[in-house]
Protein backbone atom coordinates (compact mmCIF):
# COMPACT_ATOMS: atom_id res chain seq x y z
CA UNK A 1 0.00 0.00 0.00
CA UNK A 2 1.38 3.26 -1.04
CA UNK A 3 1.72 6.30 1.63
CA UNK A 4 -0.39 8.47 -0.67
CA UNK A 5 -3.72 5.86 -0.68
CA UNK A 6 -3.34 5.24 3.16
CA UNK A 7 -4.35 9.07 4.04
CA UNK A 8 -7.06 8.61 1.28
CA UNK A 9 -9.09 7.38 3.37
CA UNK A 10 -10.55 6.93 6.59
CA UNK A 11 -10.83 4.69 9.83
CA UNK A 12 -13.63 2.82 8.53
CA UNK A 13 -12.36 3.16 4.76
CA UNK A 14 -8.88 0.75 5.85
CA UNK A 15 -10.85 -1.55 7.85
CA UNK A 16 -12.85 -2.33 4.85
CA UNK A 17 -10.14 -1.98 2.63
CA UNK A 18 -8.33 -4.78 5.20
CA UNK A 19 -11.78 -6.72 5.19
CA UNK A 20 -11.90 -7.02 1.02
CA UNK A 21 -7.99 -8.59 1.03
CA UNK A 22 -7.11 -5.43 -0.61
CA UNK A 23 -4.63 -4.63 2.25
CA UNK A 24 -3.68 -6.00 5.43
CA UNK A 25 -3.44 -5.11 9.16
CA UNK A 26 0.52 -5.17 9.27
CA UNK A 27 0.92 -3.35 6.26
CA UNK A 28 -1.33 0.08 7.74
CA UNK A 29 0.85 -0.04 10.44
CA UNK A 30 3.86 -0.05 9.00
CA UNK A 31 2.13 3.05 6.59
CA UNK A 32 1.42 4.77 10.00
CA UNK A 33 5.02 3.88 11.67
CA UNK A 34 6.53 5.67 8.05
CA UNK A 35 4.21 8.66 8.54
CA UNK A 36 5.19 8.99 12.64
CA UNK A 37 8.46 8.87 11.96
CA UNK A 38 8.36 11.68 8.76
CA UNK A 39 6.23 14.25 10.44
CA UNK A 40 6.43 13.67 14.33
CA UNK A 41 9.91 15.96 14.59
CA UNK A 42 8.09 18.72 13.38
CA UNK A 43 4.95 17.89 15.09
CA UNK A 44 5.71 16.21 18.69
CA UNK A 45 2.22 14.80 18.41
CA UNK A 46 3.42 11.03 19.32
CA UNK A 47 5.72 11.09 22.97
CA UNK A 48 5.31 6.93 23.22
CA UNK A 49 6.13 4.46 20.76
CA UNK A 50 5.05 1.04 20.77
CA UNK A 51 5.53 -0.43 17.33
CA UNK A 52 7.26 -3.81 18.02
CA UNK A 53 3.97 -4.35 20.31
CA UNK A 54 1.69 -2.97 17.30
CA UNK A 55 3.76 -5.44 14.69
CA UNK A 56 3.17 -7.85 16.52
CA UNK A 57 -0.57 -7.09 17.16
CA UNK A 58 -1.17 -6.71 13.98
CA UNK A 59 0.73 -10.44 12.83
CA UNK A 60 -1.75 -11.64 15.01
CA UNK A 61 -5.67 -12.31 15.03
CA UNK A 62 -7.44 -9.51 15.83
CA UNK A 63 -11.65 -9.17 17.18
CA UNK A 64 -13.50 -8.62 13.97
CA UNK A 65 -14.78 -5.25 15.09
CA UNK A 66 -15.89 -2.13 12.50
CA UNK A 67 -11.75 -0.89 12.59
CA UNK A 68 -10.13 -4.35 12.14
CA UNK A 69 -6.61 -3.69 11.47
CA UNK A 70 -6.85 0.24 11.71
CA UNK A 71 -4.05 2.09 13.57
CA UNK A 72 -4.47 4.00 16.46
CA UNK A 73 -3.49 6.05 18.75
CA UNK A 74 -4.23 6.91 23.29
CA UNK A 75 -3.72 10.17 24.42
CA UNK A 76 -1.25 10.46 27.28
CA UNK A 77 -3.69 11.50 30.08
CA UNK A 78 -5.66 9.15 32.15
CA UNK A 79 -6.32 5.62 30.46
CA UNK A 80 -4.11 3.22 30.95
CA UNK A 81 -2.57 0.66 28.71
CA UNK A 82 -1.11 -2.65 29.93
CA UNK A 83 2.46 -2.54 30.36
CA UNK A 84 2.61 1.50 28.56
CA UNK A 85 4.40 4.12 30.82
CA UNK A 86 1.89 7.51 31.54
CA UNK A 87 2.90 10.70 32.46
CA UNK A 88 0.15 12.89 32.52
CA UNK A 89 2.80 15.25 31.06
CA UNK A 90 3.75 15.74 33.90
CA UNK A 91 7.54 15.42 36.13
CA UNK A 92 5.53 14.45 39.23
CA UNK A 93 2.59 12.07 38.64
CA UNK A 94 4.08 9.70 36.14
CA UNK A 95 3.57 5.67 36.43
CA UNK A 96 6.63 3.15 34.74
CA UNK A 97 3.87 0.84 33.89
CA UNK A 98 0.46 0.05 33.73
CA UNK A 99 -0.83 -2.87 35.22
CA UNK A 100 -3.70 -3.27 33.18
CA UNK A 101 -6.13 -1.71 30.46
CA UNK A 102 -8.66 0.63 31.32
CA UNK A 103 -12.35 -0.36 30.20
CA UNK A 104 -12.01 2.42 27.33
CA UNK A 105 -8.26 0.41 26.27
CA UNK A 106 -10.57 -2.64 26.20
CA UNK A 107 -12.78 -1.23 24.09
CA UNK A 108 -11.07 0.05 21.71
CA UNK A 109 -8.89 -3.19 21.00
CA UNK A 110 -12.55 -4.72 20.66
CA UNK A 111 -13.26 -2.81 18.03
CA UNK A 112 -9.98 -4.09 16.06
CA UNK A 113 -7.70 -1.18 16.59
CA UNK A 114 -4.06 -1.79 16.34
CA UNK A 115 -2.47 0.74 19.21
CA UNK A 116 0.44 2.44 18.69
CA UNK A 117 1.88 4.39 20.99
CA UNK A 118 0.74 7.70 23.43
CA UNK A 119 0.05 11.06 22.03
CA UNK A 120 1.09 14.54 23.61
CA UNK A 121 -0.65 16.33 26.35
CA UNK A 122 -0.36 19.38 28.37
CA UNK A 123 0.40 18.72 32.21
CA UNK A 124 -2.44 16.76 33.72
CA UNK A 125 -4.44 18.12 30.65
CA UNK A 126 -5.03 21.68 32.08
CA UNK A 127 -4.70 24.02 29.29
CA UNK A 128 -6.45 24.60 26.08
CA UNK A 129 -3.07 24.16 24.80
CA UNK A 130 -0.54 20.98 23.81
CA UNK A 131 2.82 22.18 25.19
CA UNK A 132 4.35 21.18 28.89
CA UNK A 133 7.68 20.86 30.14
CA UNK A 134 7.62 17.30 30.58
CA UNK A 135 6.79 16.78 26.60
CA UNK A 136 7.00 20.23 25.02
CA UNK A 137 4.76 21.83 22.26
CA UNK A 138 2.89 20.28 19.83
CA UNK A 139 2.32 22.14 16.77
CA UNK A 140 -0.19 22.13 13.96
CA UNK A 141 0.17 20.33 10.62
CA UNK A 142 -1.74 23.93 9.20
CA UNK A 143 1.31 25.83 10.38
CA UNK A 144 4.04 23.82 12.91
CA UNK A 145 4.35 27.18 14.68
CA UNK A 146 0.49 27.49 15.61
CA UNK A 147 -1.00 25.43 18.35
CA UNK A 148 -2.81 22.30 17.70
CA UNK A 149 -5.16 22.81 20.51
CA UNK A 150 -5.37 21.09 23.85
CA UNK A 151 -5.63 18.99 25.93
CA UNK A 152 -5.72 16.64 23.06
CA UNK A 153 -3.40 18.63 21.04
CA UNK A 154 -1.26 15.61 20.22
CA UNK A 155 -3.88 13.78 19.36
CA UNK A 156 -5.68 16.09 16.61
CA UNK A 157 -1.72 16.91 15.18
CA UNK A 158 -1.21 13.33 14.75
CA UNK A 159 -4.68 12.75 12.99
CA UNK A 160 -4.93 15.67 11.06
CA UNK A 161 -1.43 14.91 9.67
CA UNK A 162 -2.51 11.60 8.66
CA UNK A 163 -0.53 9.58 11.04
CA UNK A 164 -3.69 7.89 11.97
CA UNK A 165 -7.09 8.27 10.46
CA UNK A 166 -8.72 8.88 14.14
CA UNK A 167 -7.50 8.88 17.78
CA UNK A 168 -8.39 8.51 21.47
CA UNK A 169 -8.77 12.04 22.79
CA UNK A 170 -10.69 13.51 25.89
CA UNK A 171 -12.24 16.43 27.17
CA UNK A 172 -12.79 18.85 30.41
CA UNK A 173 -13.46 21.86 29.58
CA UNK A 174 -12.87 21.75 25.57
CA UNK A 175 -10.04 19.06 24.85
CA UNK A 176 -11.97 17.53 22.31
CA UNK A 177 -13.16 20.30 20.46
CA UNK A 178 -10.66 22.93 20.56
CA UNK A 179 -8.17 20.56 18.71
CA UNK A 180 -10.55 19.32 16.62
CA UNK A 181 -11.14 23.57 15.87
CA UNK A 182 -7.58 23.92 15.71
CA UNK A 183 -6.42 21.02 13.37
CA UNK A 184 -9.77 21.20 11.10
CA UNK A 185 -11.43 17.48 12.34
CA UNK A 186 -14.54 16.15 13.86
CA UNK A 187 -14.63 16.19 17.52
CA UNK A 188 -17.64 14.95 19.09
CA UNK A 189 -17.95 15.64 23.03
CA UNK A 190 -19.76 12.91 23.98
CA UNK A 191 -23.07 13.39 26.92
CA UNK A 192 -21.64 12.84 30.41
CA UNK A 193 -21.06 8.97 31.08
CA UNK A 194 -21.28 7.83 27.63
CA UNK A 195 -18.31 6.25 27.46
CA UNK A 196 -16.46 4.66 30.45
CA UNK A 197 -14.22 7.05 32.99
CA UNK A 198 -10.60 6.60 32.97
CA UNK A 199 -9.76 8.42 35.29
CA UNK A 200 -7.25 6.48 38.30
CA UNK A 201 -6.37 9.88 39.91
CA UNK A 202 -8.21 13.33 39.79
CA UNK A 203 -10.08 13.68 36.62
CA UNK A 204 -12.41 16.94 36.30
CA UNK A 205 -15.31 15.44 38.72
CA UNK A 206 -17.60 14.83 36.34
CA UNK A 207 -16.93 17.61 33.70
CA UNK A 208 -14.82 15.03 31.46
CA UNK A 209 -15.61 12.45 28.77
CA UNK A 210 -13.23 10.33 26.38
CA UNK A 211 -14.12 9.65 22.81
CA UNK A 212 -11.52 10.59 19.75
CA UNK A 213 -10.67 13.18 17.17
CA UNK A 214 -11.20 11.97 13.36
CA UNK A 215 -11.02 13.69 10.28
CA UNK A 216 -15.01 12.15 9.01
CA UNK A 217 -18.38 11.98 10.88
CA UNK A 218 -18.76 8.48 10.48
CA UNK A 219 -15.83 7.53 12.28
CA UNK A 220 -16.72 9.35 15.21
CA UNK A 221 -20.18 7.57 15.46
CA UNK A 222 -18.94 4.39 14.44
CA UNK A 223 -16.39 4.37 17.50
CA UNK A 224 -19.20 5.61 19.98
CA UNK A 225 -21.09 2.67 18.80
CA UNK A 226 -18.36 0.60 19.71
CA UNK A 227 -17.83 2.34 23.15
CA UNK A 228 -20.80 4.25 24.14
CA UNK A 229 -22.50 2.13 26.23
CA UNK A 230 -22.68 0.88 30.21
CA UNK A 231 -19.88 0.08 32.38
CA UNK A 232 -20.10 -1.89 35.17
CA UNK A 233 -20.08 -0.13 38.28
CA UNK A 234 -20.93 3.21 36.80
CA UNK A 235 -23.41 4.68 39.28
CA UNK A 236 -24.79 6.78 36.53
CA UNK A 237 -25.04 5.68 32.94
CA UNK A 238 -26.23 8.35 29.98
CA UNK A 239 -29.99 7.06 28.59
CA UNK A 240 -29.71 4.60 25.78
CA UNK A 241 -29.48 5.50 22.17
CA UNK A 242 -32.48 4.71 19.74
CA UNK A 243 -29.93 3.19 17.36
CA UNK A 244 -26.65 2.74 16.14
CA UNK A 245 -25.14 6.32 15.66
CA UNK A 246 -23.27 5.08 12.20
CA UNK A 247 -26.87 4.98 10.80
CA UNK A 248 -27.95 8.13 11.89
CA UNK A 249 -25.20 9.90 9.90
CA UNK A 250 -27.15 8.75 6.48
CA UNK A 251 -30.62 10.00 7.59
CA UNK A 252 -32.21 13.35 6.98
CA UNK A 253 -32.27 15.86 10.13
CA UNK A 254 -35.52 17.26 9.25
CA UNK A 255 -36.35 20.80 9.74
CA UNK A 256 -34.52 21.68 12.83
CA UNK A 257 -34.79 24.53 15.25
CA UNK A 258 -31.37 26.13 15.78
CA UNK A 259 -30.46 29.19 17.93
CA UNK A 260 -27.29 31.03 17.33
CA UNK A 261 -24.89 33.23 19.63
CA UNK A 262 -21.82 35.15 18.86
CA UNK A 263 -22.01 36.46 22.75
CA UNK A 264 -18.76 35.50 24.73
CA UNK A 265 -18.64 35.34 28.48
CA UNK A 266 -16.58 38.73 28.86
CA UNK A 267 -19.71 40.59 26.25
CA UNK A 268 -16.93 41.72 24.45
CA UNK A 269 -18.11 40.75 20.71
CA UNK A 270 -15.84 38.27 19.17
CA UNK A 271 -13.79 40.44 16.07
CA UNK A 272 -11.97 39.11 12.77
CA UNK A 273 -12.86 35.90 10.69
CA UNK A 274 -14.55 34.11 13.16
CA UNK A 275 -17.47 36.18 12.94
CA UNK A 276 -17.94 35.93 8.96
CA UNK A 277 -17.56 32.07 9.14
CA UNK A 278 -20.63 31.69 12.01
CA UNK A 279 -22.69 34.18 10.27
CA UNK A 280 -22.02 32.02 6.79
CA UNK A 281 -22.69 28.67 8.82
CA UNK A 282 -26.29 30.53 9.20
CA UNK A 283 -27.10 31.40 5.93
CA UNK A 284 -26.16 27.75 5.25
CA UNK A 285 -28.36 25.83 7.72
CA UNK A 286 -30.98 28.23 6.61
CA UNK A 287 -30.40 27.01 2.64
CA UNK A 288 -30.67 23.11 3.79
CA UNK A 289 -34.04 24.12 5.72
CA UNK A 290 -33.52 24.52 8.74
CA UNK A 291 -35.54 27.14 11.67
CA UNK A 292 -32.61 29.55 12.31
CA UNK A 293 -32.39 32.62 15.03
CA UNK A 294 -30.17 34.09 17.33
CA UNK A 295 -30.61 33.65 21.02
CA UNK A 296 -27.95 34.14 23.68
CA UNK A 297 -27.95 31.37 26.52
CA UNK A 298 -28.68 34.59 28.95
CA UNK A 299 -26.87 33.57 31.94
CA UNK A 300 -23.91 35.27 34.54
CA UNK A 301 -20.94 33.76 32.50
CA UNK A 302 -19.20 35.62 35.51
CA UNK A 303 -20.55 33.03 38.19
CA UNK A 304 -20.06 30.61 36.31
CA UNK A 305 -16.94 30.46 35.84
CA UNK A 306 -15.92 31.82 39.28
CA UNK A 307 -17.90 28.35 40.43
CA UNK A 308 -15.70 26.34 38.19
CA UNK A 309 -12.81 27.67 38.92
CA UNK A 310 -13.13 27.04 42.70
CA UNK A 311 -15.13 22.86 41.70
CA UNK A 312 -11.56 22.38 39.54
CA UNK A 313 -8.95 23.90 41.67
CA UNK A 314 -10.03 21.74 44.57
CA UNK A 315 -9.96 18.22 42.39
CA UNK A 316 -6.83 18.82 41.35
CA UNK A 317 -5.42 19.59 44.95
CA UNK A 318 -7.55 15.90 45.64
CA UNK A 319 -5.82 14.59 42.49
CA UNK A 320 -2.22 15.44 43.69
CA UNK A 321 -3.41 13.86 46.96
CA UNK A 322 -4.24 10.96 45.29
CA UNK A 323 -1.02 10.69 43.29
CA UNK A 324 0.91 11.15 46.57
CA UNK A 325 -0.61 8.36 48.10
CA UNK A 326 0.29 5.94 45.35
CA UNK A 327 3.65 7.26 45.12
CA UNK A 328 4.28 8.15 48.29
CA UNK A 329 5.40 11.77 48.42
CA UNK A 330 4.42 15.77 47.73
CA UNK A 331 5.58 16.85 44.37
CA UNK A 332 9.28 18.25 44.98
CA UNK A 333 10.15 21.75 44.17
CA UNK A 334 10.30 21.91 40.08
CA UNK A 335 8.15 19.17 39.44
CA UNK A 336 5.22 20.56 38.63
CA UNK A 337 4.76 23.06 35.82
CA UNK A 338 3.53 26.42 36.53
CA UNK A 339 0.00 26.20 35.74
CA UNK A 340 -0.57 22.45 37.61
CA UNK A 341 1.61 24.52 40.77
CA UNK A 342 -1.04 27.56 40.63
CA UNK A 343 -3.77 25.00 40.68
CA UNK A 344 -1.83 22.81 43.30
CA UNK A 345 -1.63 25.93 45.93
CA UNK A 346 -4.69 27.18 44.76
CA UNK A 347 -7.13 24.20 45.71
CA UNK A 348 -5.36 23.79 49.00
CA UNK A 349 -6.72 26.96 50.35
CA UNK A 350 -10.59 25.81 49.37
CA UNK A 351 -12.64 24.77 51.89
CA UNK A 352 -15.20 22.17 52.00
CA UNK A 353 -17.96 24.55 52.12
CA UNK A 354 -16.66 26.46 49.07
CA UNK A 355 -15.90 23.62 47.02
CA UNK A 356 -19.83 22.43 47.71
CA UNK A 357 -20.98 26.02 47.29
CA UNK A 358 -19.72 25.83 43.99
CA UNK A 359 -20.18 22.37 43.13
CA UNK A 360 -24.40 23.41 44.03
CA UNK A 361 -23.60 26.58 41.69
CA UNK A 362 -22.83 24.66 39.03
CA UNK A 363 -25.78 22.88 38.69
CA UNK A 364 -28.23 25.26 39.71
CA UNK A 365 -26.96 26.72 36.50
CA UNK A 366 -26.89 23.63 34.34
CA UNK A 367 -30.49 23.31 35.40
CA UNK A 368 -30.85 26.76 33.83
CA UNK A 369 -28.82 26.06 30.36
CA UNK A 370 -30.54 23.01 30.00
CA UNK A 371 -33.94 24.70 30.13
CA UNK A 372 -33.01 26.74 27.61
CA UNK A 373 -33.06 23.48 25.20
CA UNK A 374 -36.51 22.82 25.72
CA UNK A 375 -37.33 25.85 23.15
CA UNK A 376 -35.02 24.40 20.41
CA UNK A 377 -33.20 21.62 19.09
CA UNK A 378 -28.98 22.51 18.71
CA UNK A 379 -27.23 25.58 19.74
CA UNK A 380 -24.54 27.18 17.39
CA UNK A 381 -21.41 29.32 18.25
CA UNK A 382 -18.05 28.86 16.87
CA UNK A 383 -16.09 26.74 18.47
CA UNK A 384 -13.01 29.56 19.16
CA UNK A 385 -12.66 33.24 18.87
CA UNK A 386 -9.87 32.66 16.44
CA UNK A 387 -8.17 30.62 14.23
CA UNK A 388 -5.30 28.96 15.70
CA UNK A 389 -2.87 31.34 18.05
CA UNK A 390 0.65 31.20 17.44
CA UNK A 391 2.87 29.10 19.87
CA UNK A 392 4.56 31.49 21.49
CA UNK A 393 1.55 34.17 21.74
CA UNK A 394 -0.12 31.18 24.06
CA UNK A 395 2.67 29.48 25.71
CA UNK A 396 2.20 28.38 29.11
CA UNK A 397 5.96 28.27 29.81
CA UNK A 398 7.01 31.68 28.50
CA UNK A 399 4.25 34.20 28.90
CA UNK A 400 3.18 35.26 32.46
CA UNK A 401 0.40 33.44 33.67
CA UNK A 402 -2.09 36.53 33.92
CA UNK A 403 -1.65 37.61 30.56
CA UNK A 404 -1.81 33.56 29.40
CA UNK A 405 -5.25 33.79 31.00
CA UNK A 406 -6.51 36.42 29.30
CA UNK A 407 -5.34 35.23 25.96
CA UNK A 408 -7.30 31.79 26.60
CA UNK A 409 -9.71 33.19 27.78
CA UNK A 410 -10.35 35.00 24.96
CA UNK A 411 -9.55 32.36 22.53
CA UNK A 412 -12.02 29.72 24.39
CA UNK A 413 -15.18 31.29 25.22
CA UNK A 414 -17.76 28.81 24.43
CA UNK A 415 -16.63 25.28 25.07
CA UNK A 416 -16.89 24.65 29.21
CA UNK A 417 -20.32 25.21 29.72
CA UNK A 418 -21.51 21.90 28.39
CA UNK A 419 -19.28 20.12 29.95
CA UNK A 420 -20.81 20.85 33.47
CA UNK A 421 -24.10 20.09 31.81
CA UNK A 422 -23.25 17.05 30.86
CA UNK A 423 -24.77 17.84 26.87
CA UNK A 424 -23.00 16.30 23.59
CA UNK A 425 -21.45 19.41 21.87
CA UNK A 426 -19.85 18.77 18.80
CA UNK A 427 -17.06 20.81 16.92
CA UNK A 428 -17.28 20.47 12.70
CA UNK A 429 -14.40 22.20 10.29
CA UNK A 430 -16.42 24.14 8.25
CA UNK A 431 -14.53 27.11 7.00
CA UNK A 432 -10.56 28.24 6.76
CA UNK A 433 -9.25 31.51 7.78
CA UNK A 434 -7.49 33.57 4.62
CA UNK A 435 -4.59 32.05 6.09
CA UNK A 436 -5.22 28.35 5.66
CA UNK A 437 -6.05 27.87 9.08
CA UNK A 438 -9.30 25.79 10.11
CA UNK A 439 -12.28 27.63 11.72
CA UNK A 440 -14.49 25.20 13.29
CA UNK A 441 -18.39 25.93 14.52
CA UNK A 442 -19.68 24.03 17.44
CA UNK A 443 -23.06 22.47 17.53
CA UNK A 444 -24.37 21.76 20.67
CA UNK A 445 -27.36 19.12 21.48
CA UNK A 446 -29.69 18.53 23.96
CA UNK A 447 -28.80 16.05 26.85
CA UNK A 448 -28.62 12.54 25.46
CA UNK A 449 -28.82 13.87 21.80
CA UNK A 450 -25.65 12.84 20.19
CA UNK A 451 -27.69 11.55 17.15
CA UNK A 452 -29.48 14.66 16.16
CA UNK A 453 -25.84 16.03 15.92
CA UNK A 454 -24.37 13.30 13.41
CA UNK A 455 -27.61 13.39 11.51
CA UNK A 456 -26.86 17.50 10.91
CA UNK A 457 -23.01 16.76 11.23
CA UNK A 458 -23.26 14.15 8.00
CA UNK A 459 -25.98 16.90 6.40
CA UNK A 460 -23.13 19.40 6.93
CA UNK A 461 -20.33 17.11 5.81
CA UNK A 462 -22.07 16.36 2.74
CA UNK A 463 -22.92 20.25 1.77
CA UNK A 464 -19.98 21.87 3.02
CA UNK A 465 -17.44 19.04 2.51
CA UNK A 466 -14.23 19.43 3.92
CA UNK A 467 -12.17 16.13 3.45
CA UNK A 468 -10.39 16.93 0.34
CA UNK A 469 -8.50 19.75 2.12
CA UNK A 470 -4.66 18.90 3.19
CA UNK A 471 -2.48 20.95 5.67
CA UNK A 472 1.46 21.32 4.74
CA UNK A 473 2.44 18.63 7.01
CA UNK A 474 1.07 15.74 4.78
CA UNK A 475 1.94 12.91 3.02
Amino acid sequence: MTLPTYADHDALGLAELVRKGETTPAELVEAAIERIERHNGVLNAVVYKAYDEARKTAAGPLPQGPFKGVPFLIKDLGAQVKDWPRTSGSHYAQVASDEEDSELIRRYRAAGVVLLGKTNTPEFGIPGVTNSERLGPSGNPWNPEHISGGSSGGAAAAVASGMVPMAHASDGLGSIRIPAANCGLVGMKVTRDRTPICEVAGGAVGFSVHHVVSRTVRDSAAMLDATGYPQAGDPFQAPAKDGPYLDEVSKSPGKLRIVWSAETPSGRPIEGEVPAALVKTVELLKGLGHEVFEQGLGIDYRLLYRAQATVSAASFAAGIRRWAEMLGREPKDGELGPLARRSYETGLKVTGQDALWAWQQLRLMSRQILERFEGFDVYLTPTMSTPSPRIDWLNPLTVDLKTFDRRQADTYATTPPFNFTGQPSLSLPLWQSEGGLPIGMMFTGRFADEAALYRLAGQLEKEQPWGARRPPVWG
